[in-house]
């Protein structure tokens, strides 16, 4: 099972710990700004996943993986990050980093 964990910089980020098992991240580009940061994770067994604010008063907020959306494979947490990136109408793009 796969779990895709989002950062967005300078508002907040979202750690692999435990449990989590980072396989592929990418960088979302937004006319040529990063805005997001995705790293797609083998969800090991249920875990809180922690997310650290960065924004205003830091904040540190742990949420159970059985909230987060699944996907069965690999190939379909990429087509999820995929439909992001739109159809090309907009200047949008995923980078493997």
């Amino acid at each position: 099972m796969y779990v895709i964990l989002t950062s967005k910089p300078g508002q907040f980020r979202t750690e692999a710990g435990e449990g989590l098992k980072p396989v592929e991240a990418y960088d979302y580009l937004f006319c040529g700004r990063r805005r997001a940061h995705f790293v797609i994770a083998e969800l090991e067994r249920e875990v809180k996943v922690r997310i650290v604010e960065e924004s205003g008063a830091p904040a540190v907020n742990l949420v159970p993986s059985k909230f987060l959306p699944r996907f069965a494979t690999l190939e379909h947490a990429r087509a999820e990050l995929a439909q992001l990136a739109g159809n090309g109408a907009v200047d949008a793009t995923l980078v493997a980093v």
